[in-house]
């Protein structure tokens, strides 16, 4: 079973993917970033986000996606632009039919290092040695990538 997870934003956003064959035997296939240039229009900025995460589904196929539940901050118009990206997400994985499930950042804390209050660093560490990679995954971004996919496998 593959399991792709989503951090959305509108200049990064991150992605992971997680394979299962077993509840205890998780492998992470791969971890990246779609970029978006600032300069672009916005319309066409959510246009290359559908473009690119239609050819991350056509790839790898996952059975699930895990995607993180956005919170409101305090600068509204950054939390509008995230939302239009998070629901261009949205829209092109249930096109798939493809299930989704949410997780907050603190629900992915409290999961993966059995702490809400975990900082990126604890994230990071319980992540490696879950998973027994031999480094760290960094950016901290790419690490919350792979503990809320690991999330939604703990869940299953």
């Amino acid at each position: 079973m593959k399991i792709l997870w989503i951090d959305p934003g509108l200049e990064t956003i991150w992605f992971a993917i997680i394979e299962i064959d077993h509840p205890q035997n998780i492998d992470l296939i791969d971890y990246w970033v779609i970029l978006t240039k600032s300069k672009t229009a916005f319309e066409k900025r959510l246009l290359q986000i559908s473009q690119d995460l239609n050819n991350i589904l056509d790839e790898f196929e996952p059975d699930f996606v895990s995607i993180e539940r956005l919170f409101f901050g305090t600068n509204i118009t950054n939390w509008i632009q995230v939302a239009h990206a998070r629901w261009v997400c949205i829209l092109e994985i249930v096109k798939r039919w493809i299930e989704i499930y949410e997780f907050s950042p603190n629900e992915m804390k409290s999961i993966i290092c059995w702490n809400w209050l975990a900082k990126k660093d604890q994230v990071q560490f319980m992540i490696k040695s879950q998973l027994w990679l031999t480094k760290i995954p960094k950016p901290d971004d790419a690490a919350d990538a792979i503990g809320l996919a690991m999330c939604l496998a703990f869940s299953i």
